[in-house]
């Protein structure tokens, strides 16, 4: 403990203890700078009844024992002294008055060590104390820095030397204190042993920047050369600042990934990574890598960097974005309508960045948005042309991906313009083209004899289904008269639809090409031939009924023979018997 006085302390003691028996007081330790002087205080005593005329003394370098002949510093008797001590030392004391103070001049490193006194009182009353004071030569001042230093909290640093030299006296000052805080000298203060100090202090409210800062303390002595420094290292304690992290970063889907986290902090702060509350990774030092191999989108988000330590903490984030290819659209919404509805189609996709969906049908754009994950097509009072696949697209500059899906439209049946009839030699055949969704039900009538096919009646009607069309074809062989009248009837849940299919070919052809004139001499010829069958079917009593024949009613069969635009391309051939009436 330093504290200001005046008065010695263990003066006081010798004064409060003399009475009858040798002891002595001296400080046990004392320092002093290399060149210069010390003066080490000195008190002794010894029994009232001795009363010598003449007080002597001695002082010995590092041992108590003369037998041992340590080296003489100082002898009253005959002031003969090592050479080592010679010219550099001498007794400031007065023995008679029981005072032993001994001044050595000039200190150099080897004087450093143990002095004891010996009194000599003449004869046998010579004592050599145990006490002894331990010298300790010197050549830095003492900077006294407290244990613990904190970034924002004033501090009081001091630098202390002895002054134990009466002959020099040290002057102090503060080197690298410049925009810390000023000095303040407190002066010369005494120490609890009786030895002296020059004291300076330092007061200032340190900043993390002033880690590691180099502070120095100066001892001069006026009118010599003689300087000496001390330094010491500031080691302020100051909570993290994290100084170095990516704040965003793309990465490609499979790629690589390291994410750096950087702090500052006294002591080395606990770097933690984490992600949504789970820690990642985590280890005491100034910097952290969190390595991401082969990224995938799940791994895309916010990543957080927490610094910590015994000061305090503090964290930070970083986006990863993980760019990856359009995944494969997901298409909802109507699958099935019916005509003059409004259609719903919603197709969605995933990516990074976001995508361009498109969506077509038969290679037309119907509908398209830039940079959104999802698209809605409305198809407002749709129609039997909106029936069909679509494709849903999705791309962006990593990819892409197409999704197929079907719209279907239910409506009546509609006959189209190339259903029609077809003659040639004894065969006609009638073809039937249904447009219709859900499939339609087909049935050909024959008014004038009283007669409906059905589809389901394989050995008149072939019928065959592509997508929305459904083909019909009824074969009638033996047909020599005139061809009969067709309709073509088709049904489904939603309506039914007829037509008289027309006729084309060799029947029609003829009448064309006589014309008026031809058609009246035609008429005269059929006349004459039906007044020679009649008379002959007269002549073989043959009586005639009224119903049909098999002449009036021929076989019907399919036949490959005959082609008819638009219609399959194979037909199977197979007699069959007579329609029946329905």
């Amino acid at each position: 403990m330093i504290f200001l006085t005046t008065l010695p302390l263990f003066w006081i003691m010798i004064s409060a203890s003399r009475g009858g028996h040798w002891s002595a007081w001296m400080p046990a330790s004392i320092s002093a700078f290399e060149g210069t002087c010390v003066s080490i205080p000195c008190r002794f005593d010894f029994p009232d009844e001795l009363r010598p005329a003449v007080v002597h003394g001695v002082w010995y370098f590092n041992s108590p024992y003369p037998k041992n002949y340590p080296p003489v510093v100082f002898k009253s008797r005959t002031q003969v002294v090592h050479e080592s001590f010679q010219g550099r030392s001498r007794l400031l004391g007065d023995l008679g008055l029981r005072n032993c103070t001994l001044l050595l001049s000039t200190l150099s490193p080897e004087l450093g060590g143990k002095y004891y006194f010996r009194g000599d009182l003449g004869g046998y009353n010579q004592y050599t104390f145990s006490e002894h004071s331990v010298l300790d030569i010197i050549n830095t001042p003492n900077i006294v820095v407290p244990p613990e230093v904190v970034a924002g909290k004033e501090v009081e640093v001091s630098c202390m030397v002895p002054d134990n030299c009466p002959e020099l006296r040290p002057e102090l000052s503060w080197l690298g204190h410049v925009g810390l805080g000023e000095p303040t000298v407190l002066g010369r203060l005494r120490e609890d042993e009786g030895t002296w100090v020059q004291v300076s202090l330092l007061h200032f409210v340190p900043t993390r920047e002033a880690n590691g800062h180099r502070l120095g303390c100066q001892a001069a002595f006026p009118n010599t050369t003689l300087q000496f420094e001390g330094y010491a290292s500031l080691d302020v304690k100051y909570p993290p600042v994290i100084v170095e992290m990516n704040t965003s970063v793309e990465a490609i889907e499979g790629s690589q990934v390291s994410l750096l986290c950087g702090a500052d902090s006294n002591p080395p702060p606990l770097l933690t990574w984490m992600r949504d509350g789970t820690v990642l990774r985590e280890a005491v030092a100034e910097s952290l890598y969190l390595e991401l191999d082969e990224v995938t989108p799940g791994e895309d988000g916010v990543y957080a960097c927490l610094a910590e330590n015994a000061y305090g903490q503090d964290n930070r984030t970083v986006e990863l974005s993980v760019m990856y290819a359009p995944w494969k659209p997901t298409v909802n919404g109507t699958w099935v309508a019916v005509e003059g509805e409004t259609a719903t189609i919603i197709c969605s996709t995933q990516s990074n960045p976001d995508p361009i969906l498109t969506i077509f049908k038969e290679k037309q754009i119907l509908a398209t948005v830039i940079y959104e994950s999802q698209l809605q097509l409305e198809l407002p009072a749709v129609s039997p042309e909106d029936d069909g696949e679509y494709w849903c697209v999705a791309e962006n500059q990593y990819g892409q991906r197409a999704t197929a899906f079907n719209l279907s439209v239910e409506f009546a049946p509609m006959i189209l313009l190339e259903s029609h009839c077809a003659a040639a030699r004894d065969t006609v055949q009638c073809l039937c083209v249904v447009k219709s969704n859900p499939e339609p039900s087909v049935a050909f009538e024959l008014p004038s004899r009283n007669v409906t096919v059905n589809e389901t009646e394989r050995e008149f009607v072939y019928s065959e289904r592509s997508g929305l069309l459904l083909t019909s074809i009824l074969t009638l062989r033996g047909q020599a008269q005139a061809p009969p009248r067709v309709i073509c009837t088709s049904r489904n849940f939603y309506g039914t639809k007829s037509l008289e299919l027309p006729f084309q070919g060799a029947h029609r052809l003829m009448w064309a090409k006589i014309g008026p004139v031809g058609a009246v001499v035609a008429f005269a010829i059929l006349i004459a031939i039906v007044c020679y069958i009649t008379q002959t079917r007269r002549k073989k009593n043959v009586t005639e009924s009224s119903s049909f024949s098999a002449g009036d009613n021929p076989h019907i069969l399919y036949s490959t023979d005959f082609r008819i635009s638009g219609a399959p391309d194979k037909y199977e051939s197979k007699e069959v018997s007579p329609l029946e009436s329905h």
